[in-house]
């Protein structure tokens, strides 16, 4: 204001004395000094606001690039088709139907093996047996991403014996029990295994599950209980088998998970083939006379039931490397309402009101648990 006011006080002379002559009046400098200012002020401000939604926008094309880094190769190929946003829950629901396809494959091959083996034990072993050779085929051929991709070190495989001994040990308990009481039963008592994840989680992993998810996994169990208990015959051998059914693939979950995070490089699919190549050593197979039922047939059984089990506890294993442990049990309790759509289907049992009621509060109870779980923060790798 100083600076104007002197430049008008040097120029008011001019102005006095032109204007006798020619009675004009010209308009007075310093006003014209303030438009300019004022017009150079507003460009600023302009060029300012520019330069801020250049900054804004390189900020979203940096986090959208972010994102799209953080797509691994396979949702990165199905991105292209559904969208980088969509891509992630496209391959997670892809793996899951996948999972629940070859289980229900896997059900009804394995009828057919309970009518050649008289002990569950047996069958136990020709299935993990048969996944192991499954694995050194595939790997011996070259096809190293579907079994056990690479080499890993002695303190990897201390990392996965844990995971495998409960995979081994929990496959022979639920084959005990499906063998000692009716399957309806095992089915029912199985339903407790997203329990059993939660408190693991806790106490292993560390991750909290928050209050609202755990309610919502009441109606589940409920709903999954009801609709299984068909016919239930109970002993305790059954019931006790299928507990420790519960409890060992609960550590299975929470084990596989903490190794999915600390072994770096090795994905869920070589994890899961370790782990059968481990789990085949923690009993004795089991020796048993085979009735004759024709080379091709009793092979063709054998070799079919082994790569359905194996195949489907990979993509088991798949999923659980893209969700939580609970989620994972979650998923493996809903699972059941699927093998009694199959029972049904293919063996002609009936719907009962009981299954249909139960069936329906299960899948309110999963949409509830997947509403719950959008408000739950991500937990942090290990």
């Amino acid at each position: 204001m100083q600076c104007v006011a002197a430049t008008s006080a040097l120029r008011a002379p001019v102005a006095r004395a032109a204007a006798p002559r020619g009675g004009l009046r010209l308009p007075a400098r310093p006003q014209v000094a303030l438009r300019s200012s004022a017009l150079a002020g507003l460009r600023l401000e302009q060029h300012g606001v520019a330069a801020k939604a250049q900054r804004r926008a390189a900020v979203v094309v940096a986090a959208a690039e972010g994102e799209t880094q953080q797509l691994d190769p396979l949702e990165s190929a199905v991105s292209k088709v559904v969208g980088a946003k969509a891509a992630p829950a496209v391959v997670t629901l892809s793996f899951i139907a996948f999972w629940y396809a070859l289980n229900i494959a896997f059900n009804l091959q394995n009828k057919v093996i309970f009518n050649y083996f008289p002990y569950p034990w047996f069958v136990s072993t020709v299935h993990v047996v048969v996944g192991a050779a499954y694995c050194i085929v595939a790997y011996v051929l070259g096809a190293k991403k579907a079994s056990f991709e690479r080499p890993i070190t002695k303190d990897e495989l201390t990392a996965i014996a844990g995971p495998a001994t409960m995979h081994a040990i929990g496959h022979v308990a639920a084959n005990l029990s499906f063998a000692a009481v009716a399957i309806s039963l095992t089915h029912t008592v199985k339903t407790l295994e997203p329990a059993f994840n939660v408190v693991l989680s806790q106490l292993i992993l560390g991750q909290p599950t928050p209050l609202p998810v755990i309610l919502s996994l009441v109606p589940i169990m409920l709903g999954v209980a009801a609709a299984s208990a068909a016919e239930l015959s109970f002993n305790w051998m059954g019931f006790l088998t299928a507990m420790a059914s519960n409890l060992t693939f609960g550590f299975r979950a929470v084990w596989s998970k903490k190794a999915m995070n600390t072994i770096k490089n090795l994905g869920s699919t070589g994890i899961y083939a370790y782990t059968t190549l481990i789990s085949k050593g923690v009993w004795e197979a089991i020796k048993q006379q085979v009735a004759e039922k024709g080379a091709t047939q009793f092979y063709g059984a054998l070799l079919s039931v082994g790569l359905l089990y194996h195949l489907y506890n990979q993509f088991a294993f798949n999923t659980l490397a893209r969700v939580s442990p609970v989620s994972h049990g979650v998923c493996n309790v809903v699972k059941r309402v699927a093998i009694i759509a199959t029972s049904v289907l293919f063996f002609g049992n009936k719907l009962t009101t009981q299954t249909q009621i139960g069936t329906a509060v299960a899948l309110i109870g999963t949409w509830l648990y997947t509403e719950a779980s959008k408000k739950k923060p991500a937990p942090k790798a290990a």
